[in-house]
């Protein structure tokens, strides 16, 4: 955990946050932003949703005009925790009125799009900071410290496996909702940029355009291939990274309640290499969150910044070409109906 000095405290105090979109991770958000004492107004379409927030936490001021946001020279940054096929609307105009932003991801279901944002941000020296959450789990960070001290050798595959259900499938497909956690990880941890999708099947348990089953190969740098698959039907809960190196393989398991993190040797049966693996257990949002207030004061680049963003649709977008083919274009019209919708 990152200690701060005096001055860089200071400036984290002197930002003010805005969150657009109160539903079920955008509550875990202005939580977050409310504890670190930042949290200046949320914005949503909702009265109910608005009245929750002006009972659990006093002082917030609340609107459901996103343009208040904007008018508001006092608001530093904004949280854009909103449907995906909206982020590239709202973003926009949020980096266009001089705003630092933090959006959920994708940051777009569009490389077009990302680069744009992308390019918007650096051309006003504005913080883009993509909710590519995995990057700021300890125990993530503690996995690419061995990799980089040599621990695994060279990574040769990695797998990462998110599968779970969701009743409400509100998003454009499951790749779209999980991958981007996934192939984040993979490259950070590894080090190792995509080269291209070799191969990308999905389907429908609903019968329908919307993915709830996907799984990927990419080619890495260097000849590293992963795989990466997930769902929203599966009853039980499997959140794992499995990066195999030439000397050892690492397994991250999120779901275990402890011991989230281990190495084992590949050459000894069953053998868990007796390595140092502690690490502090802090919630993983809640250090995204410092970061991206703590970038909004210094104007460093964020971990996760617009162009990782880019880079991760960039791959997600020719995964979804192979995976869907014909059908494709009918799924744009539709995203592209809704993002001309009010929001």
């Amino acid at each position: 955990m990152k200690l701060y000095n005096m001055k860089e405290w200071d400036g984290m105090k002197e930002q003010k946050i805005a969150v657009i979109g109160f539903g079920i991770w955008g509550k875990n958000i202005v939580r977050n932003f409310y504890n670190l004492n930042v949290l200046e107004m949320v914005c949503d379409l909702d009265d109910e949703s608005l009245k929750t927030v002006q009972e659990q936490f006093p002082g917030v001021k609340v609107t459901k005009d996103f343009n208040d946001i904007i008018r508001d020279a006092s608001i530093t940054g904004v949280a854009v925790v909103t449907p995906s096929h909206t982020h590239f609307k709202i973003v926009k105009s949020m980096l266009e009125a001089g705003k630092n932003v933090y959006v959920e991801k994708p940051i777009s279901t569009v490389a077009e799009e990302a680069r744009v944002l992308t390019e918007l941000a650096e051309s006003k020296g504005l913080v883009l900071m993509v909710d590519h959450l995995l990057l700021y789990h300890p125990a993530v960070n503690r996995l690419k410290m061995l990799i980089e001290e040599g621990v695994l050798g060279e990574p040769v595959y990695a797998q990462s496996d998110r599968l779970n259900v969701n009743y409400h499938k509100n998003d454009r497909s499951v790749m779209w909702d999980l991958a981007p956690h996934d192939l984040s990880m993979i490259a950070y941890v590894t080090g190792k940029n995509p080269v291209k999708v070799i191969s990308a099947i999905g389907c429908s348990s609903d019968k329908n355009n919307i993915m709830d089953i996907t799984h990927i190969g990419i080619e890495f740098e260097g000849g590293m291939i992963a795989h990466i698959s997930d769902s929203w039907i599966t009853p039980q809960k499997h959140v794992t990274l499995l990066v195999r190196g030439t000397k050892a393989t690492a397994i991250f398991d999120d779901t275990a309640p402890t011991d989230k993190l281990k190495v084992y040797d590949n050459f000894k049966p069953a053998n868990t290499q007796n390595y140092a693996l502690d690490y502090l257990e802090i919630e993983p949002l809640k250090l995204a969150c410092q970061h991206f207030v703590n970038c909004c004061a210094s104007g460093q680049k964020a971990r996760s910044d617009g162009a990782n963003g880019y880079a991760v649709v960039s791959v997600l977008e020719e995964a979804e070409k192979i995976m869907m083919g014909s059908k494709l274009e009918e799924l744009n019209k539709k995203d592209f109906a809704l993002s001309r919708m009010k929001v």
